[in-house]
């Protein structure tokens, strides 16, 4: 079971990037044929046959907003995947982290209460329960984002427990 729980795209910041995405772009459904887009409205892989956007999203700025930091430079917008409408979001943790598969690379960055990094690790997966105890034994870290270190999408954050 995962020690830590994921947080996928907060459902009010879904609704507006449905519409505008974090770079200003409207948003332009399509339909999965394949599926296996990593989804990070309900952090699951998509299905052949749904309707999906592929957005640019903000999350360090979208949490500075609701919390009063100010991540200055970083704040890094990039590519998501998410369901066009809406969905029944993240059900929750389970036996491992989404999009977790043996051998895969991931960044787990470190963010302070103020917005700005305290740091990063890379991963090789499994291996996440470890990077987030690391992150958190510093008290200073307030959140991890966890990243691809191929395409540098965002896959889902944790806050601190």
């Amino acid at each position: 079971m995962s020690l830590y729980t994921p947080r996928a795209v907060e459902p009010a910041a879904l609704a507006a990037l449905r519409s505008v995405d974090d770079a200003g772009r409207p948003c332009l459904p399509y339909t999965a044929e394949e599926g296996g887009e990593p989804l990070r409205c309900c952090l699951r892989p998509a299905r052949p046959g749904e309707r999906l956007a592929l957005v640019a999203y903000a999350p360090l700025r979208r949490w500075a907003a609701a919390t009063g930091a100010v991540p200055g430079a970083y704040d890094e917008v990039g590519p998501v995947f998410v369901h066009a409408e809406e969905c029944g979001g993240f059900e929750g943790a389970g036996e491992t982290y989404p999009f977790e598969r043996a051998g895969a690379l991931r960044t787990v960055r470190r963010y302070g209460a103020d917005g700005r990094i305290l740091g990063g690790r890379l991963v090789e997966l499994p291996g996440l329960d470890e990077a987030f105890d690391e992150a958190f034994a510093d008290p200073a870290v307030a959140l991890v984002h966890v990243r691809a270190v191929e395409y540098g999408c965002f896959h889902f954050e944790v806050r601190r427990p």
